[in-house]
């Protein structure tokens, strides 16, 4: 098969190295790729993801048989309705479906109305409004930004003058542009937090192992939100019960209830969740693979991704072949390396080093998410530059842990940014 991957980031990159394994590749693409997907696929530049007509036209001409696509954005744009009207096959939800993540406060209702688990929760446009309500909360509070942020749209005010100051910045100042036209004051959830990704066609779903992000920006979960700074899998904190409770009460309702509300979703579903005393309960939905939990996930799935993305775009998924596959007892964890100034203003075209000393692992991988190439020299051209993933088949997480950090230490660029405790929760720290 012809396949094209749509996307640029660390992400893609995973789904790239991931699908290069499949006996099913003939020719496969990246649009428009990056330095790492370069040596996996032919990158594809000149064409703007936004413009699904030439998109589509590039289909035609490389006679490409299923379509994955990585970002949020062009989903919530209705690429995958283009392409499927164009006739080719495209892994991800349509519009309609995307929305789940487009719109928090479309996601918010939609499990209050299908009686899904997740925070309490009230919707603003206005800010004086949004404000006199800080009055009447008695527990702590997340504000959010209902549209697309990029990941960081989401603020964890301590008082209430920082959470004025947050509804002033996302209402008035528009810190996050027309995704901030509307906010959600939620609930802060207490417990901690999972993610899982499941694929389905509509009807079946195959969920994936578990995996834990690291959204906050420092040590110890401090500092602002980010895209996320570094993930782990499997994650403890999901045990085989937890997660049939997941699937009973969040994964299986979800996809009944976008069915019956005229939204079918095929794709990947992506829940992040918080587990609390109380059982699991939704924090957000993702419209597509997760970031930076993909460059983990994927690397220990037995199975040939390339087939299971096209059953889930076919609509006939096997759960219980997917088990099968699902199974490993590997372990995995990924570093995000970032520059200095993320997730702020951050500078670009610095040089990165050391990447030739791990070109040649099979173990260690360095995912690339925001670099180019400049007179033959990969430069960081993003807020996270590059994922350090290291794999170990016996599973355990210390020596894993160990061994994505000796991967960091052989690579460097002027700024660099990384956290020092990714995994460490999978510990009992």
């Amino acid at each position: 098969m012809n396949v094209l991957v749509i996307g640029s980031g660390g992400r893609e990159h995973a789904i790239v190295w991931k699908a290069r394994q499949s006996q099913k590749i003939n020719h496969l693409y990246a649009l428009p790729g990056n330095p790492g997907t370069a040596g996996l696929a032919e990158n594809i530049s000149g064409i703007s993801i936004e413009d699904h007509a030439a998109v589509a036209a590039c289909c035609k001409i490389k006679q490409i048989e299923l379509v994955i696509v990585g970002p949020e954005a062009p989903l919530a744009g209705g690429i995958a309705d283009s392409l499927w009207a164009a006739g080719f096959r495209c892994f991800g939800p349509k519009r309609a479906a995307a929305k789940i993540e487009a719109s928090k406060v479309f996601a918010k209702d939609f499990m209050a109305r299908h009686h899904i688990p997740t925070a309490r929760y009230t919707a603003f446009h206005q800010v004086e409004e949004a404000i006199r309500y800080l009055e009447t909360v008695d527990y702590p509070i997340v504000i959010k930004a209902s549209g697309l942020a990029a990941g960081k749209g989401v603020i964890l005010p301590d008082t209430v003058e920082e959470a004025r100051s947050a509804l002033k910045a996302i209402l008035v100042e528009k810190a996050f542009g027309d995704a901030g036209d509307e906010v959600i004051i939620e609930e802060r959830l207490v417990g901690q937090e999972v993610s899982l990704m499941a694929f389905t066609d509509g009807t079946s779903i195959a969920p994936m192992l578990p995996a834990q992000d690291h959204k906050r920006l420092l040590d110890g979960d401090q500092g602002p939100n980010t895209g996320g700074m570094g993930a782990y899998a499997p994650a403890p904190i999901m045990t085989p019960e937890v997660l049939r409770t997941v699937e009973r009460t969040i994964i299986q309702p979800t996809v009944r209830g976008m069915a019956r509300d005229g939204r079918p979703y095929s794709g990947c579903l992506y829940v992040g969740l918080m587990i609390t005393e109380a059982g699991p309960k939704v924090v957000e939905y993702n419209c597509r693979f997760g970031d930076p939990e993909t460059q983990v996930v994927l690397p220990l799935y037995q199975g040939d991704l390339v087939d299971l993305l096209l059953a889930s775009a076919n609509g006939h998924i096997e759960p219980s072949q997917f088990e099968q596959e699902r199974a490993t007892m590997g372990a995995a964890v990924c570093v995000v390396l970032a520059s200095a100034g993320y997730p702020d203003a951050y500078p670009t075209g610095r040089e990165i080093h050391g990447l030739e000393s791990i070109a040649g692992s099979s173990s260690i991988i360095a995912f690339h998410a925001g670099t180019s190439r400049v007179n033959n020299h990969v430069v960081t051209s993003g807020g996270r530059v590059l994922g350090v993933t290291a794999l170990r088949k016996d599973g355990v997480l210390a020596s894993t842990i160990h061994d994505a950090y000796d991967g960091v230490r052989k690579i460097s660029f002027e700024g660099m940014h990384f956290r020092r405790d990714i995994g460490r929760k999978g510990l009992g720290g």
